[in-house]
């Protein structure tokens, strides 16, 4: 039988943590650079959402179609270019913003990258419906996922790297935001 797995901070009520919900804030106004928001999110709590899907149905007595086996799947975004990106949340809030029927499971920044590493994804989106997003791709995406020690030793892997994250212009219109789009 499986086991339900322990959360990572057991009275968690959803909140995004203020230290990343502050650095995403600067790195909006240009006042922190990727290295920053990835430094902390090296240590924080994420947010990753799971959708339940429909694998089967059956149609009742009366007419009425109804489920009749469905899967939790893990959601992604796909690109114009055919890449796919995992999603992550800062919070409960951001979530459901998102979708409001997804459930968040907890996990770590590097658990999110190594998650999206081991599915084949080129990035990690962070907050993708606001209130700031963050792309994680390329060399912060496997500098992440390859974490295994103290958070301080993020930046020494991201240090002369060539790390690029993507910014995102507030004036495009929230459908395309992203070059991304749904998946489950």
């Amino acid at each position: 039988m499986p086991s339900i797995p322990r959360p990572l901070v057991p009275d968690d009520d959803g909140s995004a943590d203020a230290r990343v919900a502050a650095v995403l804030l600067e790195f909006s106004r240009g006042a922190a650079d990727a290295a920053e928001v990835l430094t902390v999110l090296s240590t924080a709590r994420l947010l990753v959402p799971v959708v339940a899907l429909l694998t089967e149905s059956e149609v009742g007595e009366h007419g009425i179609t109804r489920e009749k086996e469905s899967e939790m799947a893990l959601p992604k975004l796909i690109g114009e270019d055919g890449r796919e990106a995992v999603l992550a949340f800062t919070g409960a809030e951001p979530l459901t913003r998102w979708r409001a029927d997804a459930r968040p499971i907890q996990a770590t920044g590097p658990q999110v990258c190594q998650a999206a590493v081991s599915e084949r994804a080129a990035a990690v989106v962070v907050d993708v419906a606001g209130p700031v997003s963050f792309v994680i791709e390329g060399t912060a995406l496997q500098a992440l996922a390859a974490m295994d020690g103290p958070a301080s030793q993020v930046a020494a892997r991201l240090a002369g790297s060539g790390v690029t994250v993507a910014r995102l212009a507030p004036a495009v219109p929230p459908r395309r935001r992203f070059p991304w789009s749904r998946r489950s």
